[in-house]
């Protein structure tokens, strides 16, 4: 796994199995971003067992299948949605495509799983919001800045036991690396990933809610430019915005694809989380000029100041949850409701956008 390049970056952690073997067969469909490998990665350590495959790109499954060796390919996305065992659909297509396959997979009877953004219109929101509503299945959304960060997930154990008293304020930070020459014609086209509020603003607006413990948020302000790639002038490789919780904190992110060559990771990704009683900074892919492993947990409080290496001591307890969900119809992993309205204000956010630049 290369810490240089996002698109395919798939963590890893020990196999912590929820289940039997065989009791959670699920199945990839669309293969466009290698976010797909990290999710199958958690629910392969959680458990799972990878049956299918499919993608119409035939590069695209092999080098799947050689990941990932006695996945069986079907032959159409129709074939792995009437298989009765499957369980759920692991799927990372271009975004624009991920809210009406997830319909399709939740009124064939599966649970879905896809990778942020997971839809990137109003009307796909409603749509999966109804299919939901109607058939009782789960549409989860892999929100790996959180999901899939050791660091953050230590950050969520300190907060729950009072570290740092109620949190006011969060600051989230997601720069990107934009490795231009790999990158397929639909991600320049907001068209089809949604902009960049919805796309990679989408993970920001989720860790808020999550951390600031809120229900709701307001999107006060948000602004999007094109600093630096006039041969895509519709693409926006700079975003941020300001929102305030129903409970009172408030939120400002900041997202770009401004990653210089010089970094070693995609992207220095950090969250500073205010409390009453102290405050954390998250360095979740390496720690500055000093340490270029991730998962840096920087805590202030009134005994003192503290740092904690959690990379490897944490796990990624998530994937777990999500199978037990659909094994035992609970919501444990995330809240349903907490699942669509991050998105929601994303789309908010993007919606109401000045340009600027």
């Amino acid at each position: 796994m290369s810490k240089a390049d996002g698109m395919n970056y798939a963590p890893k952690g020990q196999a912590r199995p929820v289940c039997g073997p065989g009791e959670f067969p699920f199945a990839a469909l669309g293969l466009d971003h290698g976010h797909i490998y990290g999710m199958c990665n958690g629910l392969l350590e959680a458990g799972g067992e990878l049956v299918w495959v499919y993608d119409p790109d035939p590069q695209k499954v092999e080098k799947f299948c050689q990941t990932y060796p006695g996945v069986k390919v079907a032959p159409s996305e129709e074939a792995v949605l009437a298989d009765p065992a499957v369980r759920l659909i692991a799927s990372a297509p271009v975004p624009c495509e991920r809210g009406p396959l997830g319909v399709r997979a939740v009124e064939s009877g599966k649970d879905y799983f896809t990778d942020k953004p997971p839809l990137t219109t109003r009307a796909q929101l409603e749509a999966a919001r109804a299919a939901v509503a109607a058939t009782g299945r789960i549409f989860a959304v892999y929100y790996a800045e959180r999901l899939h960060v050791e660091a953050a997930l230590h950050a969520q154990r300190l907060i729950e036991r009072g570290a740092i008293g109620r949190v006011v304020q969060v600051i989230g930070l997601g720069p990107h690396r934009l490795n231009a020459p790999s990158r397929p014609a639909w991600f320049w086209d907001p068209q089809k990933y949604g902009g960049i509020l919805a796309d990679i603003g989408s993970h920001q607006i989720e860790q808020f809610l999550w951390y600031a413990g809120a229900q709701d948020a307001t999107v006060l302000h948000s602004k999007v430019a094109n600093y630096q790639n006039p041969e895509h002038p519709d693409f926006q490789d700079f975003g941020d915005a300001t929102l305030v919780a129903d409970n009172g904190a408030t939120f400002y992110f900041r997202v770009d694809w401004f990653t210089p060559k010089g970094l070693g990771a995609w992207g220095d990704g950090r969250t500073v989380i205010l409390g009453t009683d102290g405050y954390l900074e998250l360095r979740k892919y390496l720690d500055l000029a000093r340490d270029p492993s991730g998962d840096h947990v920087y805590l202030v409080d009134h005994q003192g100041e503290h740092h904690y290496n959690v990379h490897g001591q944490v796990g990624f307890p998530y994937f777990g949850r999500l199978i037990r969900d659909c094994l035992d119809r609970t919501e444990l992993a995330m809240p349903q409701r907490h699942t669509f309205r991050a998105i929601e204000l994303a789309l908010e956010a993007q919606a109401q956008a000045v340009r600027v630049a």
